[in-house]
């Protein structure tokens, strides 16, 4: 654009697991607006998590006509962008629904990313060593979609057979704005197995693509000898143009037909985005910054100049998010729901801001107790955070729980003790994570955090003092819907690349440097919680010996 203010505006859709958010984003990354509708999610039985495709649709819709119904003139937005959860969504060769439910019911067609029903999917899968694993940190987890592609056909059958399209759920929204069924690269390349070919993480002389000897050899030979029609043909980089809306969207929209739409990102992809160009200067460059994207899951991404292999971290993925860039992705596969889980079965589910009430409860207690910072008063209460299993770095879906600690108190106070115990848990969980990549080498420079666990300023700096290192949040929140809108600037064809267009639109930051003085106290307090690792994996060995 050479240098010239960007007048247009921008539709950002994010698809959260509980909810639908868009907002209306102009030329500076500035939101003007913003909507969220809430979304049904069905738990059928444990590790079973489901949704309704056609309501979510819908539920975009009313956001979108919600964020843009002031602006009379609708010819000033000028691009739509949409992240969502990696979810797969299930449709028929006509596009209706097509149940993966145990119940039936025909309107679940999507298995949730946090679903967990294909472990057993994925332990066999990892059981046969193939070179598309070692772009996933050496194993696939049970939220990609080979698991749950392989579960649906050993278990429900008559869905896979009738199936026509498999969708992540980011590409599903692109299908329903556009018609096209064009993939995402970063749906495909992160979730599906796709090797990127010369951008990314096919290796040399390799032209990428999907890999048929893999599908043939898990049991999915089928998607292998149609073509790859039902999983994707025509795959599209992050912000590409991938069409304009079609009439009937604009329609439910209350937007222009035609209006230019981004090839999508997985929402944590987008927060990435958003998150490394926050700040930045011209001159630094948007590789080696940790971005951590903090909702029901937390999501550790990276953008590393070079192809990095880092053991139980995910990549390295080339154009995942921006061309001639590898992502690693690491993660915590239940941050605020874990945070969540803990207040309910502490009692402290009843109404108002309970996160507010529990951290005036540590300060009030830091005060009584006489010491410097409430982050001292957890010196004999210890929580480790795998409550889902361990997504990153030791990629053991099987990894659980644990609480150390524990008395018969069960007044709030206790219950701001392991509220604190279980935010200092998840920076310890931040902190292994990026010794791991670092050993690999990557050279991490900057910590960004963004998402709805930032709303405790306690956390953002629990992290900072654990980490020992300065994090920085954006002013300008929220981080993921503005990775979205971002996408839809750089489909408008107003900026020259989508580096360019997030560059334009990160926005300023807030600096959290790290207390000093409870340094020593985290690091006590994180080899006790790789002891707590350690200890758990050796218990289940010691009960997995046959019994005599």
């Amino acid at each position: 654009m050479g240098g010239e203010v960007d007048d247009g505006l921008y539709v950002g859709v994010d698809v959260g697991s509980g909810s639908v958010r868009a907002a209306l984003v102009d030329g500076t990354g500035r939101v003007l607006h913003t909507h969220t509708h809430v979304i049904t999610t069905a738990n059928p039985q444990q590790d079973y998590y489901e949704q309704d495709s056609e309501e979510i649709w819908r539920a975009v819709c009313v956001c979108v006509k919600a964020v843009t119904k002031e602006e009379e003139d609708k010819s000033r937005i000028k691009g739509i962008g949409f992240d969502a959860t990696c979810s797969l969504v299930v449709l028929a060769p006509d596009f209706t629904p097509v149940t993966v439910s145990p119940t039936g019911e025909a309107r679940f067609n999507i298995i949730m990313w946090m679903d967990h029903r294909a472990s057993k999917e994925a332990d066999f899968i990892n059981s046969h060593p193939h070179k598309v694993l070692k772009f996933v940190g050496g194993k696939v987890s049970p939220e990609m979609q080979t698991p749950k592609l392989l579960w649906l056909k050993r278990h429900m059958t008559s869905s896979w057979v009738t199936a026509g399209h498999f969708f992540d759920l980011p590409d599903y929204l692109t299908f329903k704005a556009t018609g096209s069924i064009s993939r995402s690269l970063c749906s495909l390349t992160c979730k599906w197995t796709y090797l990127s070919g010369g951008v990314g993480s096919a290796g040399e002389g390799d032209k990428g693509g999907w890999d048929e000897a893999f599908f043939r050899h898990i049991g999915l030979e089928e998607l292998a000898e149609e073509g790859w029609a039902r999983i994707g043909q025509e795959v599209r980089a992050p912000g590409e143009r991938c069409g304009g809306l079609t009439d009937t969207a604009a329609h439910m929209m209350g937007l222009r037909a035609h209006t230019p739409v981004a090839a999508s990102f997985i929402d944590a992809h987008a927060g990435c985005l958003a998150l490394v160009a926050a700040g930045v200067t011209d001159r630094q460059t948007l590789t080696g910054r940790l971005a951590l994207i903090c909702g029901t899951s937390t999501c550790h991404m990276s953008l590393s100049p070079g192809p990095i292999e880092v053991p139980g971290v995910w990549g390295p993925y080339g154009g995942a998010v921006l061309p001639s860039t590898y992502l690693a992705e690491g993660g915590i596969s239940a941050s605020g729901a874990l945070v969540d889980h803990i207040i309910r079965s502490g009692g402290g589910g009843g109404g108002g801001d309970i996160y507010g009430r529990l951290e005036e409860c540590l300060e009030e207690e830091a005060k009584k107790e006489g010491v410097s910072s409430s982050s001292l008063l957890t010196q004999h209460l210890h929580v480790y955070p795998d409550f889902h299993g361990n997504r990153s770095p030791l990629a053991d879906a099987h990894m659980t729980g644990m609480i150390c600690g524990l008395s018969l108190d069960q007044s709030e106070r206790r219950l701001a003790l392991t509220y604190l115990a279980t935010l200092q848990a998840l920076a310890y969980g931040t902190r292994q994570i990026m010794e791991h990549m670092t050993q690999a080498g990557h050279e991490l420079t900057t910590v960004l955090m963004c998402g709805g666990l930032c709303a405790s300023d306690l956390y953002i700096q629990t992290h900072a003092d654990a980490l020992g290192i300065e994090v920085l949040t954006p002013q300008q929140q929220p981080s993921v819907v503005l990775g979205a809108a971002i996408l839809g600037a750089a489909a408008s064809g107003r900026h020259p690349s989508l580096e360019a267009a997030a560059r334009a639109m990160g926005g300023p930051v807030r600096r959290w440097p790290p207390n000093p003085q409870v340094k020593g106290f985290h690091d006590k307090k994180y080899q006790v919680f790789l002891e707590m690792q350690q200890h758990q994996k050796k218990y289940r060995e010691m009960m997995n010996e046959p019994l005599n």
